[in-house]
């Protein structure tokens, strides 16, 4: 009862704060695996599907597929990266409660800066980290912010993927039969001819809009 009132009146102890922020910080990595287990799931299920279509001969879903499971791939390596920099935030913040234990008090750490500018630009994460950001601000682990760090997070869109990371996919998923059919980004899409063709469009529309939630995030 005692500490709840000091706590009301004083705030947060240096310690309670730094403990505060590495709850924060697991639960953020535990919603991080979250996300990278459903993008593997997704691209299971897109491969799964890309080597349906290439049963068929169907080299625009094809391509199509290939581009997506390349951008799930990047967003997955983006999440395993945040991954380790909160793991790496948290064991500074370790290293702080041992300052504590000496000064007392909670000491500038530009290496704790540097990475919440890092995880601040991931909408996974800008919410937290503005957050924390801003607490240890107050705290004095860190100066302000860089102006850059606010800005949005940079998207690699689908006509920005590089032809041979797509070719490297549909090289490994069908053999090589299908590795060199030309970008989705330059070629007109053709037209649909049947309605065998529109139910496959309409699912592999279906399946993009699945993919494309999981990637915003």
């Amino acid at each position: 009862m005692l500490k709840s009132i000091n706590t009301f009146i004083f705030g947060l102890s240096p310690e309670e704060r730094v403990r505060k922020w590495q709850s924060n910080l697991r639960r953020e990595q535990r919603g991080l695996d979250r996300e990278i287990r459903q993008l593997d799931q997704a691209i299971s299920r897109t491969k799964s599907s890309l080597k349906q279509v290439a049963k068929r001969n169907d080299t625009k879903s094809c391509r199509i597929l290939a581009v997506e499971i390349v951008r799930s791939n990047k967003q997955k390596e983006r999440l395993l990266s945040s991954k380790v920099q909160l793991n790496s935030i948290s064991m500074q913040l370790s290293s702080q409660l041992s300052t504590i234990k000496v000064t007392g008090s909670l000491q500038k750490s530009t290496e704790v800066m540097k990475l919440s500018s890092n995880l601040i630009k991931l909408p996974q994460l800008s919410s937290t980290m503005s957050q924390m950001s801003e607490e240890m601000m107050k705290a004095g682990i860190m100066d302000e912010m860089l102006q850059d760090t606010m800005e949005a997070n940079d998207e690699d869109g689908v006509e920005e993927e590089a032809d041979e990371e797509v070719d490297k996919v549909l090289t490994e998923i069908t053999g090589g039969k299908l590795s060199q059919v030309g970008s989705v980004t330059d070629k007109p899409l053709p037209e649909i001819e049947n309605e065998s063709e529109q139910a496959n469009d309409e699912e592999l529309e279906k399946m993009q809009k699945q993919l494309d939630g999981l990637l915003r995030g």
